[in-house]
């Protein structure tokens, strides 16, 4: 049976009732970071809206700073690329096709990925010009490489997505995307205007 008081406070937005909370954690530095978590936790699944209920609803600030750590290993992966963008490669580079393979592309499965680096497992792409990093592709640089650091993974939680700070400094700074551009660059839609 719930009483008077109990009923009040389940009307309040779970926001404002873990607001109360922290306040009167303010001393106690672990509490406070906790309640802050089961805030954002909370928060992020109060509404019955598909996109109001993802953390980011109201955007993330991005800015690359230029420094190649996302094109550098070792812990990146794969850098996958599709037939449309292996054919921009190829004619970026001025090179056939049929010649990236094995030079700049290889296959994993039934994948294509670009090859990296033997032993910094740094992108096959990345080049570093007087002590600046750069992408020697940048203009038809692949959807994985455009989407970064909007990555599915990146964006489950927002610890996720603060713990990206550690492998990118650009994180939380200079540009707000709003959530539509970050959609549309989680999605990886083909920035290439004939796609197949």
């Amino acid at each position: 049976m719930e009483t008077q008081a109990s009923k009040h406070n389940n009307r309040l937005p779970r926001q404002v009732r873990l607001d109360g909370n922290l306040r009167r954690h303010r001393g106690n530095t672990k509490m406070a970071i906790k309640l802050a978590k089961t805030n954002i936790k909370q928060c992020e699944s109060v509404s019955d809206n598909k996109n109001e209920n993802k953390w980011y609803v109201g955007g993330l600030y991005f800015e690359c700073l230029q420094c190649g750590a996302c094109c550098a290993g070792p812990d990146e992966g794969y850098i996958w690329v599709t037939k449309p963008e292996i054919a921009f490669i190829a004619k970026f580079l001025a090179e056939p096709a049929e010649q990236l393979w094995g030079k700049y592309i290889k296959r994993m499965g039934k994948r294509a990925t670009i090859i990296e680096k033997p032993i910094t497992r740094d992108c096959i792409f990345l080049t570093n010009t007087g002590g600046k990093r750069g992408c020697a592709i940048y203009p038809i640089r692949p959807n994985q490489c455009r989407a970064w650091p909007f990555w599915p993974d990146n964006l489950t939680t927002s610890d996720a997505w603060n713990r990206a700070i550690i492998k990118c400094a650009g994180i939380n700074r200079g540009k707000l995307y709003t959530f539509e551009e970050i959609e549309k660059l989680r999605k990886q839609k083909t920035w290439w205007a004939d796609a197949d």
